[in-house]
């Protein structure tokens, strides 16, 4: 049985919920989309290179089980690993979640754990990689079932009318929140010396904080939401216990999957088009530095350019979604990722102006169609399954997706240019926008027994 949906349903769960994209995008920018993966990339490479003068480049391959690695393939290879694994561990959590009496204290724990291996980064340094991979995929897989949990949670905090607002508002939260912490660590890296910091403690400091910044900050949700208790729509056979009731639950979702077209359609549509924009995140601090020859520091300003502007742009595409629909406005912000793409490929070698531009670009579409992506999804998820099919949603959310980093990886590999890597990343979009194009919201909103609402 569902709790009474008016006391789940205000505006201090809201807000409360909205604060755990606040705390977990410091670790998504300041770790994941800025520092760790040219950081990574720097140890593996004074691992292979020792020595190595700068501007000089390092011809040796990692080996990795045998087999042989480029050094610039470390990063994006990691994400594919960790997100394969996730594709797997997530499922059991949402199925989990949807049993748990406290589904918030599972999101803490969650959360906690992850940031508690975003910290230990800040041990990282000279040439032990190997410890930045189990670290980078034991945080990502942390962030990754720990949302599943919390984007769950928007069914239970917001009416059908109000999640593309809700969801729009919390992404909007994020990139502020986000974009605070990688200013403050912007500013850490410029003024080291005067501070008597080398350059590499000011990495590890600003890896650090994002860790810190993780946990202290999902304590507002956590408490904010300590009264919401699990639900009884998913019966419970306890003679099966946790482990085997979940496995069970897992066996009778794949099979009802079929009941439910239009849920996995969204879903197909989403692992395309979700996977090109995670690429792009992901990656596009080594394309920058790699590729085009930026400074550590031009990347932390382009990220910082990115998260302002992306604040405005997820109001702003909550607004239009108010007017057009969220499968609308989503289509449109995949044609607009289209042309950033293509835009990105030909910018010049050292063009900071022109990377900025881009950047503009990036964040006007980013945050508003992550957004609208989740609240769209909530409205083709069955009751009382939230956490389960969010399982579903979330092994192909940020931070998570595969397709997209080892195309991207393998690219690399092949051609020796993040030119071309990039690029790949356009096929995704098509994909997913002509998928979506064939989704029919309402038609899998009734088949979901949801409400309709007014605007799809």
């Amino acid at each position: 049985m569902r709790a009474d949906a008016a006391a789940e349903r205000t505006t201090a769960h809201q807000r409360a919920w909205g604060w755990y994209d606040w705390a977990n995008s410091a670790y998504v920018t300041t770790t994941g989309a800025v520092l760790i993966s040219p950081y990574l990339t720097a140890l593996a490479r004074a691992d292979v290179c020792p020595g190595l003068e700068s501007g000089e480049t390092c011809d040796a391959d990692l080996s990795i089980l045998g087999l042989p690695v480029a050094v610039g393939a470390l990063a994006p290879y990691t994400i594919t690993v960790a997100t394969i694994l996730s594709a797997v561990v997530l499922l059991f959590v949402g199925a989990i979640a949807d049993r748990h009496p406290r589904p918030v204290r599972l999101l803490g724990g969650l959360a906690w754990t992850g940031a508690a291996a975003a910290s230990l980064m800040f041990f990282l340094q000279g040439s032990n990689w190997q410890l930045g991979v189990v670290l980078v995929v034991v945080a990502n897989l942390c962030f990754g079932a720990s949302t599943v949990v919390y984007d769950a949670l928007l069914n239970r905090i917001a009416h059908p009318d109000d999640r593309d607002k809700v969801s729009s508002r919390a992404w909007a939260l994020g990139y502020l929140g986000g974009g605070l912490l990688l200013a403050l660590n912007l500013g850490l890296m410029t003024a080291h010396e005067s501070l008597g910091l080398s350059y590499g403690m000011a990495i590890r400091l600003s890896l650090l904080s994002a860790g810190l910044w993780w946990a202290g900050f999902t304590l507002i949700p956590v408490l904010g939401l300590r009264r919401i208790r699990g639900t009884t729509a998913t019966p419970v056979d306890r003679r099966a216990g946790i482990v085997g009731g979940t496995l069970v639950q897992l066996r009778d979702t794949f099979r009802e999957l079929r009941s439910y077209p239009q849920t996995l359609m969204f879903l197909l549509a989403y692992l395309f088009f979700n996977d090109g924009m995670q690429t792009v995140i992901a990656s596009s601090s080594l394309y920058g530095i790699e590729q085009l020859g930026f400074r550590t520091e031009q990347m932390m300003i382009t990220f910082l350019v990115v998260q302002f502007v992306a604040f405005g742009g997820a109001l702003l595409f909550g607004a239009v979604a108010g007017r057009l629909g969220a499968k609308r406005t989503v289509l449109g912000g995949i044609v607009m990722w289209t042309l950033v793409v293509a835009f990105a490929f030909f910018v010049p070698r050292g063009a900071f102006t022109t990377w900025l531009l881009c950047a503009v670009l990036i964040g006007m579409v980013m945050g508003g169609t992550q957004a609208l992506s989740r609240s769209l999804y909530s409205q083709l998820v069955p009751q009382g399954r939230e956490s389960e099919f969010f399982s579903f949603y979330q092994a192909m959310e940020r931070g998570t997706s595969w397709f997209g980093t080892l195309a991207f990886g393998l690219m690399f590999q092949l051609t020796g240019s993040y030119r071309p890597a990039i690029l790949v990343t356009i096929l995704f979009f098509v994909l997913g926008g002509l998928i979506l194009t064939r989704v029919r919201v309402r038609e899998g909103i009734a088949a979901a027994g949801n409400e309709q609402p007014r605007i799809v």
